[in-house]
Formats: structure tokens, sequence, C-alpha cells
């Protein structure tokens, strides 16, 4: 669904909009422990639990500036300034207009700071206007939320529409065959979800791919023209290997986070709209999160000419063999994950819906502990 067609919902209510924050600061916070399940489990490596957990990190400050950005909504601040906009149908999560606005923002944060009162200014106005006219500063709240705002632009580290490739050194194979782990994610303005790519590669080149001043900027817009939802990874990685002789795929995964289901912010369809609905769970807990992960793997090397005197290795992907089910999915394996409260857990356990049985399910407990079903 693209974001032309998605169905749009603006958040104008103060308390609703603060609410929504509050419920993803809380989902992104028990992302960083599923990973960490994962990895206890053996199926994320240290340095995969690293990259993930940095970009739910990243996500977390992207939430916070917009909660900047929209702490006054619905309060008369004498100036319109819009509401945040969310995908209610397959996402949760807000708009990629959203983040294209604050990216925008970003370039002018610098500005926007340097004509603006200090924070201690703003607050000592505000103080005089509550004890001498005895009135809520509505306006001096607002300038103070959108200083906080360009300030968390300012710091940076967020996610944006497009993160590009960063690499990361595993290991030496040999004195002319080095590995590496590249990543790289984007916010899908197709499905309004954050995507995260994790690629292993071998490099053979005479630089190491991270220093070298022509293949590594290659290499980057390479993967970023890629990353597009609708391409099979078969397709990206196979894209990859023959484009760059030096270079060998032998792992490549996908994360997409979300969707985001909330009874009170999203029309979703299917069983989890009966599964929320009969929770009542109180606030914070009335959610679930899919986590869906793509994995492909190299199965073996083979060589071709290329040209009169040389060879290239090329690698062959393993596809899921079952019920021929890789070649449709382009994928050596596919796995759908859940994530929810105990309280909707509960419900989804005694109702057991169909489609259910293959999907994991992370269940938050006390204490914000994660547990495997």
């Amino acid at each position: 669904m693209s974001e032309t067609t998605a169905e749009r919902f603006g958040i104008s209510d103060g308390f609703a909009s603060r609410r929504y924050f509050r419920k993803f600061s809380e989902i992104t916070a028990h992302l960083g422990r599923v990973a960490g399940v994962m990895a206890a489990e053996g199926e994320l490596s240290r340095e995969e639990v690293k990259v993930l957990t940095g970009y739910v990190t990243a996500l977390t400050y992207t939430f916070r500036a917009l909660s900047m950005k929209y702490l006054m909504v619905g309060r008369d601040t004498g100036r319109f300034f819009g509401s945040l906009t969310i995908d209610t149908t397959d996402s949760g999560f807000p708009v990629a207009t959203e983040l294209m606005t604050m990216a925008n923002d970003a370039q002018q944060a610098q500005a926007h700071l340097a004509n603006m009162p200090s924070e201690a200014a703003l607050k000592d106005q505000m103080l005089r206007e509550i004890i001498g006219e005895r009135s809520v500063p509505t306006k001096l709240q607002f300038a103070l939320s959108q200083r906080n705002y360009y300030g968390e632009l300012l710091r940076g580290h967020l996610f944006w529409l497009r993160n590009d490739p960063e690499s990361i050194w595993l290991r030496n194979l040999s004195e002319t065959r080095r590995r590496f782990l590249l990543h790289w994610a984007v916010y899908d303005s197709e499905t309004n979800l954050p995507v995260v790519y994790l690629m292993e590669v071998e490099d053979t080149g005479k630089v190491a791919l991270p220093k070298d001043q022509y293949r590594w900027p290659e290499v980057q817009a390479h993967l970023m023209a890629q990353s597009l939802g609708g391409l099979k990874l078969l397709t990206i990685a196979k894209g990859f290997d023959t484009d760059f002789d030096d270079l060998h795929p032998k792992r490549l995964k996908r994360f997409h986070i979300g969707p985001m289901y909330s009874h009170a912010y999203t029309h979703q369809h299917g069983p989890l709209r009966q599964v929320l609905a009969d929770a009542e769970a109180p606030e914070g807990q009335d959610w679930a999160l899919v986590w869906s992960r793509e994995d492909l793997e190299s199965e073996r090397v083979i060589e071709e000419r290329a040209g009169w005197f040389s060879t290239v290795e090329r690698e062959v992907f393993a596809l899921d063999p079952f019920a021929g089910r890789g070649a449709e999915t382009g994928t050596t394996a596919s796995e759908r994950s859940i994530i929810l409260p105990q309280r909707p857990f509960q419900v989804l356990s005694e109702q057991a819906p169909p489609g259910f049985d293959g999907v994991r399910k992370y269940v938050v407990g006390a204490g914000g502990r994660v547990l495997r079903y």
C-alpha cells in the first residue's frame, strides 16, 4: 500500500498524541530486549545485535524529536503547526512525509536555534507570565517545545528516510580476503515502516572496502538504490554479486519493523482486531508489534569466465526447500514474529486464531522482561 492510498489519521488531540509517543517509547525499549533474546538463542551474532539495537535507538530518538514537535498539539498556540499523521491501516507508524519534513528541518535547525531565545530565557518568561499575569503561557510553551525539537534534530543519530550503508570489519580470512558486515536502513514510503538490511560480504579487492575511495561510494549508492521492499532478497544479492567482481555476498538479511497494532490508533484487520478488543488491556499494554525477518544464504561458489584469461567467483544462493517457496519468496528462510504484552498474549493463546501457529511470540512481562513462546 503506497502512502497515497494508505489511510492517514492526524492525531490532533494532545492527550492522544502524548499517549501515542509514550506507547512507542515503551515498544522501542522492548525491541532491544527482543534482539537480545534472539542473540541468546544463536539467531543473531553479537555484531548484528549491536547494529539492530543501534537502529532501534535511532528510532527512539526520531520519535522523541517528533514528540517535541507536536507536544502542544490541540492547544491554542497562536500558530497552526499541524498534527502528527500516522498510517492507521497496515503500519501504525508515522507516514514517510513526517520523516521527509523532519530531514528538511534538520538542515535548518542551527539557524532556527540561533534566532530563538535560550531555554533559560523562555522558562524565565513563562514564570513571569504565570506569576504576574496568572495565565497559562501557552505560546511560550510552544516556543520551548520547538526549541527542544530543533535541539533533538541537531544532536543527530536519528532514523532517517535513508540511512546510508556502514561497514563493520569481522575478520581476515587470508591476506587477500576480508569479511565485512554491511548494514543500512530505510523508512519504506510504500509501507510506512522501518526496514533494516544486514549483508555479510567477503572482499578480495586490493584495498579494503571501507578505505577504497572508488568502490565504497559505488557500493553505498548501489545498495541504497536496491533498498525497495518489493524487491526479493535474491534479486538484491544477485545484482550485487554481478556488479562487483571482487565483493562476494555470503548472507543477506532484511528486518521489517512493524506494523504496530493498537486498538486505540489503528484499524487492523483479521484476528488481531478481536484479540486486542477482547484483551481490554490497560493503557500501555494495548498493542502488538510484528517483526519480520528474511534470510538469504550463499550455498556454494562457482567460477565464471571474465574475458579471455580470467575467472570470477559467483554465488549460488540456497532457497527455501519447503513447498517450492524459495522461488516465490527469494529467501533461504523467512520468519514472522509478534511482540505483545502479557494480557493480549493470553487472549491470543485462548482464542488460538488460525495462522498464528507458525508465528513466534515474544511476550513482554513484568519489569519489561521478554520471553519467547
